[in-house]
């Protein structure tokens, strides 16, 4: 079966679910792996401080026994430990104090412009915004990169790594370094923005404590690199197979990105085709690519809806957190007069966070198109299977 993933839970609520199905069955699994990838999350500077209240930590319930996976539905839970705080605000049940005219406490109806709460009371014809906001919160991704950590724990078996840098923050550019590091996430990490550019960080820090002093918010980009992947994931035959548009779905599906693009992106657009497609060349040693190799890689390691061997490249463009302390005019859905935008508890960046967002849901888009491509119940059988695909393209072309 394809591997599929669900999230239930709320930003304030009382915990975090994921369920994530298809992972085949033996492959070694520990709650640290996955708790690894969460702390991830929580780095970066300009974050809020919901980061320093939260200690993320993952509990299997179920699929995972003995250290390895059982081939069933794999159920985690995240405890929110700042539930303690909003339990009376965000409990299931109706309290004594609760009324249909007074509502509970923290009702929002200032709704903020460029958030989820105005287009989601209209939607689900709701009062407080709040029934919104809990669940359109980033806090969601939290069971994503849980989710995500398990299917690159899995591609890991198969020599994919996935990485990620920022290259953009609100303005400024960091450079591409040369040569580039092969352990990308053991160089970005040691960064407090996940950049490789030391010079630009500087600025970029600069840039942040000026937004927040303005009570502002910036937005930034972050480039995501796979490599080890083998030619052929993904298809060109029907428009829902062809991994490039999974992936950009996947990537624009993160709460505040706007944008998606892979290899060259919009700049090949502007350029002349000399300038943008990969030339080809022999290269006996790379049976992962069908002992071939593209002297560049604009393309990003994608063409035609396949990979082909190369680096995968995608970079992802998030806009402003749009909960501003200064904040902007809107309505009072409950009056329908001028206010100002409820400011709550927020980051002034979360573009570093994104990153490793990004990561995760490369990773379950990913693990999906391997699990697709190869088959198999069982880590073995999927390596079995896996192998002989390996070893038959190597045998394709040769000189």
């Amino acid at each position: 079966m394809p591997i599929r993933f669900t999230t239930a839970g709320e930003s304030h609520g009382k915990a975090l679910i994921a369920l994530l199905e298809g992972c085949p069955a033996g492959l070694p699994l520990l709650a640290a792996q996955v708790d690894e990838q969460l702390v991830r999350r929580q780095q970066g500077y300009g974050r809020g401080r919901r980061m320093q209240i939260e200690q993320d930590h993952v509990e299997f319930l179920s699929g995972v026994r003995a250290g390895e996976t059982l081939g069933s539905p794999i159920a985690m839970l995240i405890p929110n430990r700042d539930w303690k705080n909003w339990q009376e605000i965000m409990d299931a049940a109706p309290r004594p104090e609760d009324s249909e005219e007074a509502g509970r406490k923290r009702q929002v109806t200032r709704v903020r412009p460029g958030h989820a709460d105005l287009t989601g009371i209209l939607k689900y014809d709701r009062d407080d915004a709040r029934d919104i906001l809990e669940r359109a919160s980033a806090r969601e991704t939290t069971a994503r990169v849980a989710a995500g950590a398990i299917c690159r724990t899995l591609l890991a078996q198969f020599g994919i790594t996935i990485g990620s840098h920022l290259v953009h923050l609100g303005g400024i550019d960091a450079e591409r370094p040369n040569p580039f590091p092969q352990e990308i996430n053991g160089a970005a990490d040691e960064s407090p923005l996940r950049t490789l550019d030391k010079t630009a960080e500087a600025m970029m820090i600069a840039r942040i404590d000026a937004a927040k002093a303005d009570g502002n918010t910036l937005g930034g980009i972050c480039e995501v690199v796979v490599d080890g992947l083998p030619v052929g994931l993904g298809s060109h035959v029907s428009w829902d197979r062809k991994l490039d548009g999974r992936l950009a779905g996947a990537m624009l599906s993160i709460p505040a990105v706007k944008g998606a693009e892979i290899g060259m992106g919009f700049e090949a657009a502007r350029r002349m085709g000399s300038e943008v497609h990969d030339e080809i060349e022999m290269a006996n040693d790379r049976v992962r690519t069908g002992n071939v190799r593209r002297k560049t890689n604009r393309a990003g390691g994608l063409e035609g809806g396949m990979t082909t061997g190369e680096p995968l490249v995608v970079r992802i463009a998030m806009k402003p957190i749009s909960t501003l302390m200064k904040p902007l005019g809107t309505i009072d859905t409950k009056t329908a007069a001028p206010a100002a935008a409820t400011a709550e508890r927020s980051d002034v960046t979360a573009v570093p966070a994104m990153g490793v967002i990004a990561e995760a849901m490369a990773a379950l888009v990913l693990a999906d198109a391997f699990v697709e491509k190869f088959g198999g119940d069982s880590l073995s059988e999927l390596r079995r299977n896996h192998d002989a695909y390996i070893s038959h393209i190597a045998t394709r072309i040769s000189s």
